[in-house]
């Protein structure tokens, strides 16, 4: 189960680094985040989980992260940004859910 977790989280993150960043978001605070750094901090904490087990700070660390895409998603009111910033929410929910597996 957890090496199925594994693969669909590198799927998820080649598709992600396939995808050309929303370009009206560069530069834009949503929700008091700055979208850039938003989606720089979702792909390396989906990075570090898949090479391995996170610190407990780093754990904290992305429990926040996924809390903060529950405030901007809802403030996105561009398609395309709204499609991109929900993948990468998905891929930190599935990230969350290794970590909390392995941690088992």
């Amino acid at each position: 189960m957890l090496d199925e977790k594994l693969d669909a989280l590198a799927q998820m993150m080649a598709e992600h680094m396939a995808r050309p960043f929303p370009p009206r978001f560069r530069g834009l605070d949503v929700e008091g985040r700055d979208m850039v750094m938003l989606d720089s901090d979702a792909y390396a904490y989906a990075a570090r989980v898949h090479e391995g087990l996170l610190s407990e700070q780093a754990r904290v660390s992305l429990t926040r992260l996924t809390s903060a895409f529950g405030k901007v998603l809802p403030a996105i009111d561009d398609e395309y940004a709204a499609k991109y910033y929900t993948h990468l929410h998905n891929m930190v929910v599935l990230s969350a859910e290794i970590e909390s597996q392995r941690k088992k």
